[in-house]
C-alpha cells in the first residue's frame, strides 16, 4: 500500500491543488489581525519520502504577509502536503507510521530503501501518534465527531481505517483531517471530511 501510494503522481497532484485552494481562501479572507490585503510570500521546503517526481512549486509552503504598514502579520494557511514542520511529507508520516505496526526487521529496511525514514525516526513519529496526538486537545476535540473514536493505540492506522475503502481517498481525507496541526495557527473554518 505505502510504496504504490507514495509513488503516484495523482496523489502528489491532489495535495498541491487541494493546498492552492486553501491559500485562495486564506488570501481571499485578509489579514485576520487588521482585515489588510495579504501579500504572497512563500517559502521553500525541501520535502523527504516522495518515490516519484513531485509536481512544479510543490515544494513551496503557501504563506502571506499582510501589506498593512505596522501590521505585517504573517498567515501560513494549514497544508495537506507538510504535517508542521516535519522534513517528510505528512503523507509518508502518516503511511509509513501505518505500515510500522507489526514491523520487522526486513520491512524496517524495506522503509528506509524506500523512503530514506530511519528505524529511529519511525519510532519518533508511531510515539508522537501515541501520545502527542492522541492527547492533544486537537483529537479530543475532533474524536467527538466518529460514533465510535478509533483506538489510540494503533494510531494512525485505526484512524486511517475510519475514512472510507479506497486507499487513495481515505488516505487524502485523513490528510484533510490533520492540516490543522500543520500550522499553529490551529482549525480550519468549516472543516469537511
Amino acid at each position: 500500500m505505502c510504496h504504490r501510494l507514495l509513488g503516484e503522481a495523482r496523489l502528489y497532484a491532489a495535495e498541491l491543488k487541494y493546498d492552492e485552494d486553501l491559500a485562495a481562501q486564506a488570501k481571499a479572507a485578509g489579514c485576520l489581525k487588521c482585515s489588510g490585503r495579504l501579500d504572497s510570500a512563500p517559502f521553500a521546503r525541501k520535502p523527504r519520502g516522495a518515490t516519484t517526481r513531485l509536481p512544479d512549486g510543490f515544494e513551496w509552503r503557501f504563506s502571506f504577509c499582510c501589506a498593512v504598514d505596522g501590521c505585517r502579520k504573517r498567515h501560513t494557511p494549514p497544508s495537506i502536503r507538510f504535517l508542521g514542520r516535519r522534513v517528510y511529507l505528512g503523507a509518508v508520516v502518516v503511511l509509513a507510521t501505518a505500515m510500522q505496526q507489526g514491523v520487522t526487521p526486513v520491512r524496517a529496511r524495506r522503509l528506509k530503501e524506500l523512503l530514506g525514514v530511519s528505524p529511529l525516526t519511525l519510532a519518533r513519529w508511531r510515539e508522537w501518534w501515541r501520545t502527542t496526538f492522541a492527547e492533544s486537545a486537537f483529537w479530543k476535540e475532533m474524536r467527538a465527531r466518529f460514533a465510535s473514536p478509533p483506538d489510540a493505540s494503533g494510531f494512525p492506522l485505526t484512524l486511517l481505517e475510519r475514512f472510507g475503502p479506497e486507499e487513495d481517498g481515505r488516505l487524502l481525507a485523513l490528510l484533510r483531517f490533520l492540516a490543522p496541526l500543520s500550522t499553529p495557527a490551529g482549525y480550519l473554518p468549516d472543516q469537511r471530511f
